[in-house]
């Protein structure tokens, strides 16, 4: 993901929890907001202590970017993203992450025609 495509500043969290929908499953919570005007999309993550160390926690993150990333052209371009990891996603392998975060993307309604025939 580039840098332009990650939301970082705590206002701009904020903004996505404030003003945007949520849903969530047992792994993983995601915050959606559409934004007019902007052309691709963007990702907040946040992964807490309880979930794990250092490691655990950057994998889970590595994770996460690179479902966004090989599904890029299947969701909503113009849309902010916050995924909030929970505990069991700790023991989780790339492709049950994978699974887990379309059964959410699916659920908030931000997946292209193609990519629903396709997962």
């Amino acid at each position: 993901m580039k840098k332009e495509q990650r939301i970082k500043k705590n206002d701009e969290f904020s903004k996505v929890f404030k003003h945007g929908k949520s849903v969530a499953n047992r792994q993983f919570v995601l915050y959606t907001l559409r934004k007019e005007g902007q052309d691709a999309l963007r990702i907040g993550l946040s992964v807490s202590k309880k979930v794990g160390n250092a490691v655990t926690r950057n994998q889970i993150k590595r994770y996460i970017r690179e479902v966004f990333r090989l599904n890029e052209e299947s969701l909503a371009a113009n849309v902010d993203y916050v995924v909030i990891a929970r505990n069991p996603a700790a023991e989780m392998k790339f492709a049950e992450i994978e699974k887990s975060l379309f059964h959410i993307l699916k659920k908030a309604n931000v997946l292209n025609k193609k990519a629903i025939l396709s997962k």
